[in-house]
């Protein structure tokens, strides 16, 4: 399934979004008139506290709403175009088009790989969720290639995710979620839970990745070192506003909010 080219394939337009109320809880809003677009081929990064909106945001980008059976975010205001799809007005069919064309890597989306899976049926299951009746030799075919893409062995193939380690999840996650050759990558906190000594192998991959495929990618962090050397532009959200947007080194050279000014001292500190 082909799709059209973007020049740029997300554009959010004074987006806001707030869960509604469920059980015990009560609602709250997530975001708060959010604008912003990635082009063709940029490398997005979403930075921000817990409850600043930036997963929110990437669900509402994925097209997926919500994961695990949770509550789905709800479009208050302005709107998400991703590929061209409204996020406010997504049919059921537009949805089904628009989640084969955005990848989606989950936070803790190693963590959370089926462990009655092997890894080559992990990797293929994007494919077979598509069409049941895909050719099993095209599929092993695509998921050895996205092994490698992934930097792993050919011999994890038959093996389950408990035999891995966790950055060896993570990367099975990352294979999961481009099998099928999507235009935009979306990851949120890709490198969360995994051990600190592979973290930024696990950037770095993102980066290979990218330079490889050329998609455009939003990737979603707590953490300003990790998004410094995975994206060139980012978007600061606080309490669910944007308070920067722009190049790396001009939302952090020139803060205009006392939040940005804070998280530029502190990376100016670990260099």
């Amino acid at each position: 399934m082909s799709a059209p080219a973007y020049r740029d394939p997300i554009v959010l337009d004074d987006l806001s979004a707030e869960y509604p109320p469920h059980g015990p809880s009560s609602g709250c809003v997530a975001l708060r008139g959010v604008s912003l677009r990635v082009r063709s081929g940029e490398v997005l990064g979403v930075l921000g506290e817990s409850g600043s909106g930036k997963s929110t945001l990437a669900r509402i980008l994925s097209g997926r709403g919500t994961v695990d059976g949770g509550v789905a975010p709800r479009i208050t205001g302005g709107d998400a175009l991703v590929m061209g799809h409204s996020a406010r007005r997504l049919k059921a069919r537009e949805r089904q088009s628009l989640t084969f064309h955005v990848g989606y890597l989950r936070q803790d989306a190693g963590a959370r790989l089926d462990r009655a899976h092997t890894v080559a049926d992990l990797v293929a299951a994007p494919i077979y969720e598509r069409d049941k009746r895909f050719s099993r030799r095209e599929a092993g075919m695509r998921v050895a290639s996205m092994l490698d893409s992934v930097r792993l062995p050919l011999g994890v193939l038959d093996k389950y995710p408990y035999e891995l380690s966790g950055g060896q999840r993570q990367r099975v996650a990352i294979a999961q979620a481009l099998v099928l050759g999507p235009q935009v990558l979306i990851a949120d906190e890709p490198t969360a839970g995994i051990d600190v000594t592979v973290r930024d192998s696990v950037v770095d991959l993102l980066a290979a990745l990218h330079g490889e495929h050329d998609f455009a990618a939003v990737i979603v962090s707590h953490d300003a070192r990790v998004l410094r050397h995975a994206a060139a532009t980012v978007a600061v959200l606080k309490a669910g506003s944007l308070v920067g947007y722009g190049t790396m080194q001009d939302v952090f050279t020139a803060p205009t909010h006392s939040y940005v000014a804070e998280l530029a001292e502190a990376l100016r500190l670990s260099e």
